[in-house]
């Protein structure tokens, strides 16, 4: 097993130069009814059933650098071609390099929102990174969360801890009255115990989408060599 915070600095070093972070492509997709996407490479979290993998495991070898203005360029010429009014970084882990994302967001217009796709474990571990972001009012954050227990965190990430830090990353995001919602993966029947740890840090009332796991093929293999597959079907 694995520490997230560790490997969030491993990774750091292998897709961020400076301001620049690796990315493997730009394209307009169909997710919130239309949106402006950048994929980025690495990730500080190993989910089996992570369908952007080469980008993660293969960090190395993946893509190129860009910097913060060239990411918001193809973002807005995408946005503004497809006549959305949403962009976005998916793919790897956005909050990974910092300095990049805080420089990219300052680049983007005040007419188009960003949502920012997390695991929320360095939102969690530093609540100066949520203070940060506070300062941009075009700004929604979707906190995925990966189970709905420590246990199945584990089982599903492969790391020792992070759980914590995911949902500490849910307080420091109300408490620098940030707009966000959770999205939760989950193969449990029961989420009581999340919905109740929910309600005890009074954000009872927050938007919980439940995260489709597609099973692409090759996150089908993966499953099946770990004898998880019946778990996602």
């Amino acid at each position: 097993m694995y520490d997230p915070i560790e490997l969030s600095k491993k990774t750091e070093e292998i897709v961020v130069r400076n301001k620049s972070k690796k990315y493997y492509r730009f394209r307009p997709t169909g997710f919130y009814g239309g949106i402006s996407t950048a994929d980025t490479v690495g990730c500080n979290l190993r989910c089996v059933f992570c369908w952007s993998s080469n980008s993660v495991w293969n960090a190395p070898n993946s893509s190129n650098f860009f910097t913060s203005e060239e990411v918001a360029n193809n973002l807005c010429e995408i946005a503004f071609k497809k006549n959305f009014r949403q962009v976005r970084v998916s793919g790897g882990e956005p909050t990974i390099g910092r300095a990049h994302l805080i420089e990219l967001l300052k680049l983007i217009p005040d007419n188009l929102l960003f949502i920012l796709e997390t695991n929320g474990i360095l939102l969690g571990y530093d609540k100066s990174y949520a203070s940060d972001l506070s300062k941009f009012s075009n700004l929604h954050v979707r906190v995925c969360l990966k189970g709905a227990t420590l246990e199945e965190f584990k089982v599903l990430t492969g790391a020792k801890n992070g759980f914590e830090y995911q949902l500490k990353a849910l307080e420091n995001l109300r408490d620098e009255k940030i707009n966000f919602n959770v999205a939760l993966v989950s193969v449990s029947k029961e989420k009581h115990s999340l919905f109740e740890r929910l309600q005890d840090m009074k954000l009872g009332k927050i938007m919980i989408e439940d995260e489709e796991i597609t099973l692409y093929p090759k996150v089908k293999n993966r499953l099946e060599k770990l004898g998880m597959l019946d778990l996602f079907r």
